[in-house]
């Protein structure tokens, strides 16, 4: 246990907040890329904690969230379909399509099996010839490199039944997307410490120099938090826009280069659409020509398809910043845990899950706290 006591010592905690509020003389604006972080923030207070003119901002770094819904909605078209087995990691089964999710078309007769791997979809095409088994493939660059590795193997395996639905998203597109919005009022990024475990940390220095912005690559246990936060406001009030790695037991900055080899050899990057964002370009992952028969969206033909977001559901302004969950009309009311409206409530890493989790139901502005 003396690893995680190192980084959960409350007296450690105690002096990263001292020096934050020490070093703080101005209102500054710092968003976290990554839902994890978001879940740690709101699960210790540690937005509460710090001084009133920091404020995180939520940013749309939950894969679930993210995910369009026209993919959902392909996804449930196609789970639906006699013969195919459709499998998912769990956190997906509760994500709202357009008019149901993957737990009714389960309810309605459909093989819809939740995996804890794209290997076990794998054998289960081994052990099933005569059935279609799609795996459904989402994520950032963290869950990429199995899912990549999961179609070479099926190409070795000369697998005829086995294919992917493939809805991958890539980080550093969309932190440019966020600087180059108009309603952009982000100054700092807390980058995600496991997307950068897998890629480095070399795409993030031209985003520096471009937007001159600092950018500090942070973990998930509190103390990474508070010191990735002390880091980013030493830069902002000394002028700096720097990349800095404060996750260093983990990440390196050529990143996994195996992984990245595996990724290049089955992904193509491709104009990628963000659920409550839009099309960022050059955002996203397909399959290469030579895996383009792995592609569930190719084999079943479900490129027309759609949608229709709830009216109610203010998700894609949480995602771009713009909203606190507790914000939203529909927020704990008409949008729950169990009636969810959009993906940030199902979302194990979403930011609405994660208000409606540790009581957050009361906006800054209730309470008389500027924020």
């Amino acid at each position: 246990m003396k690893y995680l006591d190192e980084y959960r010592d409350p007296e450690l905690a105690q002096r990263l907040f001292a020096e934050i509020r020490r070093i703080t003389t101005r209102p500054w604006a710092i968003m976290e890329v990554c839902g994890g972080q978001t879940h740690s923030i709101i699960r210790n207070g540690i937005d509460q904690l710090l001084p009133d003119t920091i404020e995180l901002i939520h940013g749309p770094g939950c894969p679930v969230c993210v995910t369009p819904l026209e993919i959902i909605d392909k996804a449930l078209a196609i789970a639906a379909r006699p013969g195919v087995i459709f499998c998912s990691f769990g956190d997906m089964l509760r994500v709202p399509g357009s008019a149901k999710d993957l737990f009714r078309v389960r309810s309605e007769g459909g093989d819809v099996r939740i995996v804890y791997s794209p290997l076990d979809a794998i054998r289960l095409a081994q052990q099933h010839p005569d059935r279609e088994v799609v795996f459904f493939g989402i994520g950032f660059e963290t869950t990429a490199p199995a899912n990549a590795m999961a179609v070479v193997q099926a190409h070795r395996l000369g697998l005829t039944n086995f294919s992917m639905l493939v809805s991958h998203v890539l980080v550093p597109p969309a932190i440019a997307a966020i600087m180059e919005s108009p309603t952009n009022r982000v100054q700092a990024f807390l980058a995600a410490g496991h997307v950068c475990s897998v890629m480095g940390t070399w795409q993030y220095g031209p985003l520096v120099e471009r937007y001159r912005v600092p950018i500090v690559v942070t973990g998930f246990e509190p103390l990474d938090v508070l010191e990735g936060i002390r880091r980013t406001v030493s830069q902002l009030e000394a002028g700096r826009a720097e990349l800095d790695n404060a996750y260093e037991r983990a990440v390196r900055p050529e990143g996994n280069v195996a992984a990245q080899r595996i990724l290049s050899e089955v992904f193509d990057v491709t104009d990628r659409a963000w659920r409550g964002i839009g099309v960022i370009p050059q955002s996203g992952w397909r399959l290469r020509a030579a895996y383009r028969a792995y592609d569930a969206e190719e084999r079943f033909a479900v490129g027309d398809i759609q949608t229709r977001e709830s009216a109610l559901c203010r998700s894609g302004e949480v995602l771009r910043g713009m909203l606190k969950p507790n914000q939203c009309p529909a927020f704990g009311k008409e949008c729950t845990p169990r009636t969810p409206l959009g993906a940030t409530m199902v979302s194990s890493e979403g930011a609405c899950a994660a208000y409606y989790q540790y009581g957050r139901f009361i906006t800054p502005e209730e309470i008389g706290v500027a924020r």
